[in-house]
């Protein structure tokens, strides 16, 4: 299916600049790509400089700014002492987003270490944590934080289904979970297709969390639709 959309893109965009970035996506989500070889192609994409360049904010990719918007809303005040943890932080598109609205207590989360050091040269977060978040990421705390946030983290190769329940462990009970991704995830990518969604579900009704939203967000990535789901851990 990935191929296929590959193709289907290839045959209906003409923007040259947006094809280069999506063949380079590409190679970041292809089937059966494997956390380890995910996290080495994307410092290997960073340290040349071509990510930055690649995934124009804004044009390519409004996943960040959708992600800092939900935020910003459900965080009206006192944005200043929210801590959050941007997990799958990459170069740092969302702290930039955050920044704009005010939080400052932000922590990055990254298994790519090149990603991780373009990040550092901008100086956007408190801490920068080298992982693959699975359960029991080390390095976090249970209740740490007051937020997490994913934007750009869920696909091919990227944070399993696992890692929701490692999302409500590192936060605090009230606290919020915000993830960001591309819809047609949930269709195709093996580790979500009928099992990111039920297993949303089946932790809402373990009383783990509860779901606050779920939003499809237009030409949020590749003119392709995004969706965001926002929930609140359960206080007991």
């Amino acid at each position: 299916m990935a191929t296929e959309k590959l193709k289907e893109f290839r045959t209906t965009v003409d923007d040259e600049e947006m094809l280069r970035a999506y063949n380079a996506n590409f190679e970041a989500h292809k089937v059966g790509i494997t956390t380890q070889q995910s996290a080495e192609y994307y410092t290997k994409w960073a340290r040349t400089g071509a990510y930055d360049q690649d995934i124009l904010q804004g044009k390519i990719y409004t996943g960040p700014k959708v992600a800092a918007s939900v935020l910003a809303q459900h965080f009206p005040s006192n944005r200043d002492t929210v801590s959050i943890l941007d997990i799958a932080a990459g170069t740092g598109y969302v702290a930039e987003e955050l920044l704009k609205h005010g939080f400052k207590v932000i922590d990055a989360l990254d298994p790519s270490e090149g990603m991780l050091e373009v990040a550092r040269s901008k100086g956007l977060y408190r801490k920068y944590i080298c992982e693959f978040f699975t359960e029991g990421t080390p390095g976090l705390q249970e209740d740490e934080y007051d937020c997490c946030v994913v934007s750009g983290g869920m696909g091919e190769g990227h944070i399993p289904c696992s890692g929701l329940r490692e999302m409500i462990r590192v936060i605090k009970p009230g606290g919020l979970v915000c993830i960001a991704m591309r819809e047609e995830y949930l269709s195709y990518v093996e580790d979500y297709k009928n099992k990111l969604e039920p297993l949303m579900s089946q932790l809402e009704n373990e009383g783990k969390w509860r779901r606050l939203s779920r939003e499809v967000i237009p030409n949020y990535s590749f003119n392709k639709n995004g969706i965001v789901f926002k929930y609140e851990k359960c206080k007991h």
